[in-house]
């Protein structure tokens, strides 16, 4: 795909037109079903920036979606989430295009004035990158296709007063369905995600022993993501399916390891332990042991010793 500046779309409406789709019935939430939408490649060629939210199921052939500067082939039936900001994109083979699936566009003027207008912000997967996206069974994949046509036929009613807490209450019914399949894929997907366990290991392993990167300072729950080439979301969310511990967490408790082995087979100083282990105040990593252990470090080796 040659590299174009992004289109910056304000509307659902501007997206409908701008995909030769027929004009949406409300100007602020939209369900597609792709199956019955014609496309040409004019028309799904190119990367945009959407003010709203996007909630898709699809299953392309011969379709690469674009994140950033990365591709994915969505062959398989997935499911991904957008924040209004993001850049996306596909790019068309030349094979003639096969797509099916549903997407939900919401623009955030739709949740103004409801609890969900600042709640969607738990829900981290829309921070998650497409590499991350969630694969459905068949089972959930109906029951996803079940609540988005519900919202659609609702919106197409007649609107009324209760019109709006209706379609809220299926989108934060959509939403907790798919925190709970998330939740599922950490562990089902189990070998995959502990050989990440291993390398995060690894890699803080490693940190924590090369004197040339710890002085730079603590390792940051971004450069470890970035390491692991995940989102920091993606990758506490995972953490937190499969060991209870956030990703900060998991960091302190390897410092604190490592903190406990010097303090008991070495005769350095606790600000010098402090030191090596990437502290730029001896008084911090006093707290911090404190704080995980109920000891301070004077405290641990004595009893130790």
């Amino acid at each position: 795909m040659q590299e174009t500046t992004p289109i910056r779309i304000k509307t659902i409406s501007e997206l409908h037109a701008l995909r030769g789709l027929p004009k949406p019935l409300h100007p602020l939430i939209s369900v597609i079903n792709l199956e019955t939408i014609e496309k040409t490649e004019a028309q799904t060629q190119g990367t945009v920036v959407l003010d709203f939210y996007s909630i898709s199921i699809k299953r392309g052939l011969n379709i690469k979606y674009k994140y950033g500067q990365q591709q994915y082939d969505f062959d398989e039936g997935v499911m991904f989430f957008t924040a209004p900001g993001q850049v996306i994109g596909m790019e068309v083979g030349d094979e003639p295009i096969k797509h099916t699936g549903w997407t939900l566009f919401i623009h955030p003027d739709f949740l103004w004035n409801t609890n969900l207008a600042k709640g969607i912000k738990k829900y981290e997967f829309f921070d998650y990158a497409v590499s991350e996206a969630l694969f459905l069974s068949e089972r959930e994949e109906q029951m996803v296709k079940l609540i988005l046509q519900d919202m659609e036929r609702e919106y197409d009613a007649n609107i009324d007063r209760f019109s709006q807490n209706i379609i809220i209450s299926q989108i934060e019914l959509l939403l907790n369905y798919s925190e709970r399949f998330y939740n599922r894929q950490f562990i089902t997907r189990k070998k995959a995600h502990h050989q990440i366990l291993d390398k995060l290991e690894q890699l803080l392993d490693e940190y924590f022993t090369d004197d040339s990167r710890i002085q730079t300072g603590l390792p940051t729950v971004q450069e470890v993501a970035d390491a692991l080439n995940l989102s920091p979301t993606y990758l506490g969310g995972l953490l937190k399916a499969l060991t209870g511990l956030s990703t900060q967490q998991h960091i302190h408790e390897k410092l604190i390891e490592k903190a406990k082995e010097k303090l008991s087979t070495t005769r350095l100083s606790v600000s010098e332990i402090a030191y090596a282990l990437g502290f730029e105040h001896p008084q911090s990593f006093s707290k911090l042991f404190k704080s995980k252990t109920n000891l301070s470090p004077l405290e641990f080796r004595e009893n130790f010793n």
